[in-house]
């Protein structure tokens, strides 16, 4: 099989790939969640007129000559409006939200008023016509659409919402993506290691990927190099109504891998095996079903890289998520040697020089080494059969933090 470039793998995996049907959850829920339908108002905001400052409720006509001496015949309070009417020569002590009591125009400000006692105030400072009022419909009103179908709710939007009487919104239900990791050299975290075993990283990272843009994640832990335990974890990640299955490992071509043959076995078809770039040569992808499968490699840096460029954009595609890779254009701060047949993600440190963006590569790029892929903030992206080039040279970059 041809190795597949990376961006036709790309569409090849995203071919089809659509926001999954909705559900309706609770706003305490809905943080971070999309919107899978609009929200319209269910009322007007503000419901009525009402004063936008702690004060006085006056007629405007009373204090066109400064200064001038009301009396005061009530208050309204936030939630509790003023029942009579406000005539001449009267006021009403107003806090803010509360109605605009019948018969007064404007807001004068507590600052601009000073209390003689006995009921009376003295107006001090000229005010407005209609000055600190929130007029009715002010925000919004009712039958308004608020919020339109694809938006993230964010703090404000949740705000939004539930000031528009929605107690609960229909949002885009996340995709359900489930990690297998294969090997019998794999231990989890905090294991006492034998001779011939490792820690078990590379879920982790993934997961943390995924829930990066919404979905939620199943962890199946780790199979031994034996089909018939993959194909049983295949079944559990079936059986939960997984939309992604990722398996981690064991799709190359040793004596040992069996991902491949147990998901054909199990019924997928194969779309591609192998895709022409380094780090993550061994990527596969098939559908089993509605279920996308996708095969990342073993090794740590070729597994998060594969999981940055394929699997976070189909995660944000199911979830009803935009996404972009973050892509800068910057300066090569080390020379770098031709490319080959394959597009290379090579490990950077992005730095800002004077407004300038500088790439230096690290020396090594093993794809077994963590550590340098948790330094860089950066991949130099280099297409196949790019020329050497020296210091200086403009490159592309996707950013990753």
């Amino acid at each position: 099989m041809a190795l597949v470039p990376v961006a036709e793998a790309l569409e090849r995996l995203l071919d089809g790939a659509a926001a999954l049907q909705g559900e309706r959850v609770a706003l305490l829920d809905a943080a971070d969640r999309v919107l899978a339908e609009p929200v319209v108002a269910l009322r007007t905001q503000p419901p009525f007129n009402a004063s936008a400052m702690d004060g006085y409720a006056v007629r405007a006509a009373d204090i066109a000559s400064l200064p001038a001496k009301l009396s005061v015949v009530g208050m309204a309070p936030a939630g509790s409006g003023f029942a009579g009417t406000v005539q001449q020569g009267q006021a009403v002590r107003i806090f803010t939200g509360a109605p605009l009591p019948e018969g007064a125009d404007t807001i004068v400000i507590q600052e601009n008023v000073r209390d003689l006692g006995r009921g009376v105030v003295e107006v001090t400072e000229p005010t407005v016509q209609g000055r600190n009022i929130r007029r009715l419909g002010l925000d919004f009103a009712k039958g308004d659409v608020l919020l339109h179908k694809g938006r993230l709710l964010d703090p404000a939007a949740l705000s939004l919402a539930a000031s528009a009487n929605h107690p609960e919104v229909g949002v885009v239900k996340r995709p359900l993506v489930a990690i297998i990791a294969t090997g019998d050299e794999l231990l989890p975290p905090g294991s006492e290691l034998g001779p011939d075993q490792i820690i078990s990283s590379n879920a982790y990272g993934v997961a943390a990927a995924a829930q990066s843009v919404g979905a939620r994640v199943l962890d199946l832990g780790i199979a031994p190099d034996r089909r018939e335990a993959i194909a049983a974890l295949v079944e559990k990640a079936v059986k939960a109504g997984a939309n992604v299955i990722v398996t981690l490992g064991g799709a190359s071509v040793g004596d040992h891998d069996f991902v491949h043959d147990v998901l054909t076995g199990q019924g997928m078809t194969l779309d591609f095996w192998k895709i022409a770039m380094r780090p993550g040569k061994p990527l596969m992808f098939g559908r089993l079903g509605d279920i996308r499968c996708i095969g990342l490699p073993g090794n740590p840096v070729a597994s998060l890289v594969c999981t940055q460029l394929f699997l976070k954009p189909l995660l944000a595609r199911l979830g009803g998520r935009a996404f972009q890779q973050d892509m800068r254009e910057a300066r090569l701060g080390a020379a770098m040697p031709a490319n080959d047949l394959r597009q290379d993600y090579v490990r950077a440190v992005v730095t800002d020089d004077a407004g300038t963006l500088v790439a230096t590569p690290f020396s090594i790029q093993d794809s077994s080494m963590l550590k340098m892929l948790a330094d860089a903030n950066g991949l130099i992206v280099r297409a196949p059969f790019t020329p050497a080039a020296a210091a200086g040279a403009a490159c592309d970059v996707l950013m990753l933090r």
